[in-house]
């Protein structure tokens, strides 16, 4: 994968940069792919449902709406997520199980981390547009995210 610095300097006109800080907490730093979303607050029924479905590759960006109370994703979450196929998990709000989720093989950034557990209701959106900090992730657009940040095909 080109470094997203390198690739800014080549494409920056036609990407957006996430200027949200987000903490690596994956596997891997650096992993990019197709947009595929879900929009939900606090509650990861959909997040669960979505990756234990074929990835081929792409990215789920979730907007958690920046919560910081409750988990979206933990470690038997994101090893379906590896079992599937999927290339990485964009979290706008927390996981859980930093330790075992930064064993696996699979990208993924987050604003932190927080034990308790969210609702299993499946209240949310999956496959539509989501805003995060002003920059819009469709889903089939491209994503692609290093140590340096993320950035998005407009």
């Amino acid at each position: 994968m080109t470094a997203t610095a390198d690739l800014y300097d080549d494409r920056g006109e036609e990407l957006d940069s996430l200027s949200l800080q987000l903490q690596d907490i994956g596997g891997r730093t650096a992993f990019d792919g197709p947009v595929r979303t879900i929009r939900c607050h606090r509650d990861n029924a959909l997040v669960k449902a979505t990756l234990a479905t074929p990835g081929d590759g792409a990215v789920l960006v979730v907007d958690g709406g920046g919560s910081l109370e409750s988990a979206l994703v933990g470690d038997l979450i994101a090893a379906s997520a590896v079992e599937h196929g999927w290339a990485g998990i964009i979290v706008h709000g927390v996981i859980r199980d930093r330790e075992a989720i930064g064993d696996l093989p699979l990208g993924v950034k987050a604003l932190g981390s927080n034990p308790r557990k969210s609702a299993k209701d499946g209240v949310g959106d999956v496959d539509v547009p989501v805003t995060i900090a002003g920059v819009v992730f469709a889903p089939g657009k491209h994503v692609w995210a290093d140590a340096d940040g993320v950035l998005v095909e407009r």
